[in-house]
């Protein structure tokens, strides 16, 4: 019964930031949460993720340093601020649930139930 809806996205200018959201439709606080994209002709990647219990984090290299995730278990949320963002970081983002193994989580979907996603475009 879980459903996500992303929202956030929008128009920047390099360098520019944007915080995506990610609501779901039931609590959360035992599920970790994945960002993926998907930019115009390339396979859908792994952005960044967050464990349910401790909050651990991880981030691909491209994001690494520029892009935080965070959780929110009251509001059902999981968020992804996006800093210092440059063109190559246009996609479609989505965020879904995934699998975490020794307290690690993945880019390893645990659903293949994907919502519609938001648009971030980085252009001048």
């Amino acid at each position: 019964q879980l459903q996500l809806v992303e929202s956030g996205g929008g128009l920047v200018h390099p360098g520019g930031s944007l915080r995506l959201s990610c609501a779901a439709s039931v609590t959360i606080d035992h599920t970790a949460i994945g960002w993926f994209r998907q930019a115009p002709g390339k396979e859908r990647e792994g952005v960044s993720c967050i464990t349910a219990v401790g909050g651990r984090t991880n981030y691909a290299g491209a994001v690494k340093g520029r892009f935080t995730i965070s959780r929110d278990d009251a509001k059902n949320t999981v968020y992804l601020r996006m800093n210092n963002l440059k063109p190559e970081d246009t996609a479609v983002d989505y965020c879904a649930p995934v699998w975490t193994v020794q307290g690690v989580c993945g880019f390893q979907a645990a659903k293949d139930n994907w919502g519609q996603g938001t648009q971030v475009t980085v252009s001048s």
